[in-house]
């Protein structure tokens, strides 16, 4: 009875015949390429590889809420990822095996017009040719935080939109109040200056962007700002006076203990004469010259102001 019973089943089953091929082909699900990103197989040299650490958190305290979280965008074939104070990346969402994915800009420092911040500037990303990639958020009013657009208005530079309720307010991103009350004394003074006629537009300029760097909002002199106007020096006139100034009164100060030893010890010494420098220099200018030099440096009254 129980060999019939097999007999049977065997006959039932190639009766039925094959399976449907359907029934046992298996679906296979694959995830888009993140070269570079959280791929542990990768060699770490391989993965994003910043040039330098980003700028310090600064900026209206009500946006500080955002720094260490990041917000994507899918667009076409790419993934965009802005990380407030911190940077901006890019991931290509396609199956090759060499797909990108960089870094678009590190935070830099703020952009700052008619007293209002205006932008973020995130700089120094990966190479592109000859330069590196920079990226510029413009912060709108919306209701979520999200980030709204991405775009590459020229070759190796970004434009992000990021829409978020902290800055609905009309006065959400007025400099003026987030400076200290030093700073904010500061700017009082500039601008009675500048109606009273005593600084120039250009002056008035520098002097607030020189007030901007001391509250950390913008970068010192002599480092790549991507809001820099061709031409223009950035106060650095103005730093080489000052500069000059405290140099000349360290040496003053060591010219007296100087000139104390040596009458202490009773040891005959001359007096400097002011065109000992001209002298020591081979450059013996006229007498007029140098008078009209003296008389307030109009020159370089005209490049501070």
């Amino acid at each position: 009875a129980g060999r019939l019973t097999g007999f049977l089943m065997l006959l039932g089953l190639a009766a039925q015949g094959p399976a449907p091929t359907h029934a046992g082909k298996m679906k296979v699900v694959e995830e888009p390429n993140t070269f570079g990103l959280n791929n542990p197989f990768l060699p770490q040299a391989s993965r994003l590889q910043p040039k330098r650490e980003p700028s310090a958190v600064s900026g209206p305290p009500h946006l500080f809420r955002l720094a260490g979280k990041c917000f994507s965008l899918v667009e076409s074939t790419y993934k965009y990822e802005f990380c407030p104070f911190h940077n901006v990346t890019q991931h290509e969402q396609t199956f090759r095996w060499n797909a990108y994915s960089g870094i678009l800009g590190i935070w830099h420092e703020w952009e700052i017009v008619n007293n209002t911040f205006k932008g973020m500037w995130m700089t120094d990303g990966d190479s592109c040719h000859s330069r590196s990639r920079q990226s510029k958020v413009e912060l709108t009013c919306g209701k979520t935080n999200r980030l709204a657009h991405v775009s590459e208005p020229s070759t190796c530079v970004y434009a992000l939109t990021f829409e978020t309720p902290l800055v609905c307010h009309p006065h959400s991103l007025l400099v003026y109040p987030t400076l200290s009350e030093a700073l904010q004394q500061r700017w009082d003074q500039v601008e009675q200056d500048l109606a009273d006629e005593l600084i120039t537009p250009q002056g008035y300029e520098k002097l607030l962007r020189a007030l901007f760097e001391d509250a950390g909002y913008l970068k010192v002199p002599g480092e790549t700002h991507p809001t820099q106007l061709a031409g223009d020096s950035k106060g650095l006139g103005l730093e080489t006076l000052d500069i000059c100034r405290k140099a000349h009164a360290e040496l003053s100060r060591e010219v007296q203990r100087l000139t104390s030893l040596l009458e202490q010890h009773g040891i005959p010494h001359t007096q400097p004469t002011e065109t000992t420098h001209s002298q020591l220099l081979g450059q013996q200018l006229p007498v007029g010259e140098i008078s009209e030099q003296l008389r307030g440096d109009p020159g370089l009254r005209g490049n501070i102001l």
